[in-house]
This record gives structure tokens, C-alpha cells and sequence, in this order.
């Protein structure tokens, strides 16, 4: 903050028309705005008068992610304490969780609206969160347990705290939660924070698939299986293959595949239907559904 009590945001971002912008919107809550159009430029800037008194500082995302990730680090180190917020083109969930581990404070999605940029920056100096990342003052391995998180609200902010804890394991994950707080977000954070990140993520709504097709949606069967099997057809777990298969609605899966799913689930191999000898894969299953499937094995 600077003498007469004005705040100070550092913005690196080498487009003049963003940079405007941003010093329109700022100025409007009471920031002053200073540039750095590249890393070597913004690191000197620390060094400044300016430099000394920053709130918080604003990074623009269009550079490649892991010069945008090593910026955030070595700003992180310099200055442990200050906001980085990041300027994000989308709502990527493999770039916010790559900022995440360098030790960004908060991603902001452009385009930008003016409310959004003055409350992620007032939250920021404040210590909370505005924008689409949950406050990170602690890094991935200081993250709260995986079964805390999602006891708590399971929004974008815990899909990513999730993500980073959760990615490294080979166990299947189930996330349960109402319709429409995000569960599919949160599969897809951890399918990006994983090591299979660069293999596909499977996605399959067994509520909207016919009970009596999914078996074959998912294990595939052979030529000539059931009438109306006219050719062989792989199923999502062959497709899944080194990757992710995200069973969306679990819960609505007819007893019979959820018997086979359990299947694989213990011994890692697929037989499809018709098939005489199985076939193993290496798929991490994540799981999701909108009851509480305990009770309902509880119920009976």
C-alpha cells in the first residue's frame, strides 16, 4: 500500500488493450495499477519502490503454462506472503491446478467483469477467495484430508483441493452430492491431476443409458452375443484404457452390470459379452451419484 493509502497491484501481461482494461477496472475500487510485460521485468519490479509495497499482483495466462507456472513459483519464493491472482482464457481445470501447485492465491476466467476483478482482488488482500480457486496459503501436501473435502461444499474451489490430493492414487473414488453441485468438475479435476491426465477421461451417464445396453456400454461384447449384435464393439473400459472412466449416476446402474463393475473393480479384467477369455485393463474408475448408496445397501 502506498502512502496516501492506496492499494497496489502489480499486473504482468504484455497486451496494452488488457492492460488498459484492467487499470480501468482496478482504479474504479482504488488500486493503482503498475505493468511488467514479462517475467525478467516483473521480478525487477519487486526490487522497486513500487515493488516494495504491492497488495497483490495480477498474471496473464497466455503465456505457455510452464512459464506462467515458474513465474508463480519464483514470485511465490520472493514473496510468500502477496495475492498472486491469474488471469485464465478458460476455465481449465489441468491450468488452475498447475497454478494451484506453483502457488497461485486465486484464477480469475476472462473476460473480465469489473465486480469480479475488484472482489477476487479485495478478497485476495482480505485472505479469502473470489475467483475459481479456494484460498491457498497451504500448498498441495498441506491439503485437508480427501474425505474432509468433500465433506465440505463441493464446488470448483474443492474440485481443485481434491484434485491434488486425491489425483496420485491408483483406488477408485466415489463422490456423492445433490444434482448440480459439480460432481462431474470434481472427477475431472482429478482425472487432470493425475499421472493418466494425458490418457482419455471415459465419461458415462448410466441414468440416460437403457438398462438393458449398458453392459455392453461398458464391457463391450462379441458378434453375434444377443440379437441384434451384428458386429463386435469395444467397450468404455477397453476405451478407458491407461486412463479414466467417470460412471456418472452410479446409483442407477441395474444390479447385474454393477456385479461385473465389482468384477473389474477387483481383479482388473473385462469380459465382454459373448466373450470366452477376459481382457485386462488399467482404468482408474471414479464414481458419482446423487444418493447416499451406503444407506441404500443399508436399506436393503
Amino acid at each position: 500500500m502506498t502512502r496516501n493509502g492506496q492499494r497496489l497491484v502489480l499486473l504482468i501481461d504484455d497486451e496494452p488493450a488488457q492492460r488498459r482494461l484492467v487499470a480501468t477496472l482496478a482504479a474504479r475500487g482504488g488500486w493503482r495499477v503498475v505493468f511488467a510485460t514479462d517475467a525478467e521485468m516483473a521480478i525487477a519490479t519487486l526490487g522497486t519502490q513500487d515493488g516494495m509495497q504491492l497488495d497483490a499482483i495480477l498474471l496473464d495466462h497466455s503465456a505457455p503454462e510452464g512459464d506462467a507456472t515458474v513465474l508463480i513459483a519464483e514470485l511465490r519464493e520472493r514473496r510468500p506472503a502477496l495475492p498472486i491472482l491469474m488471469l485464465a482464457a478458460d476455465g481449465s481445470v489441468a491450468h488452475a491446478v498447475a497454478a494451484m501447485r506453483a502457488g497461485a492465491t486465486d484464477i480469475l476466467v476472462k473476460p473480465l467483469a469489473p465486480d469480479r476483478v475488484l472482489a477476487a482482488l479485495e478478497a485476495a488482500v482480505a485472505g479469502t477467495a473470489a475467483g475459481e480457486l479456494r484460498p491457498l496459503t497451504e500448498k498441495i501436501p498441506a491439503l485437508l484430508a480427501f474425505d474432509e473435502i468433500v465433506g465440505s461444499s463441493p464446488d470448483f474451489r474443492a474440485a481443485l483441493a481434491i484434485a491434488a490430493k486425491a489425483a496420485r492414487a491408483r483406488v477408485a473414488v466415489l463422490v456423492e452430492g445433490e444434482s448440480g453441485v459439480g460432481k462431474a468438475v470434481v472427477a475431472e479435476a482429478i482425472h487432470a491431476a493425475s499421472p493418466r491426465a494425458k490418457k482419455p477421461m471415459i465419461t458415462v451417464n448410466c441414468a440416460a443409458m437403457p438398462a438393458n445396453l449398458i453392459e455392453s456400454e461398458l464391457f463391450g461384447h462379441e458378434e453375434g452375443a444377443f440379437t441384434g449384435a451384428f458386429e463386435r464393439k469395444i467397450g468404455r473400459f477397453h476405451d478407458a484404457d491407461g486412463g479414466t472412466l467417470f460412471l456418472d449416476e452410479v446409483g442407477e446402474m441395474p444390479l447385474e452390470a454393477q456385479a461385473k463393475l465389482l468384477h473389474v473393480l477387483q481383479t482388473g479384467e473385462v469380459l465382454a459379452i459373448g466373450a470366452r477369455h477376459p481382457r485386462e485393463v488399467d482404468v482408474r474408475v471414479i464414481a458419482a451419484t446423487n444418493t447416499k448408496l451406503l444407506d441404500e445397501v443399508e436399506a436393503g
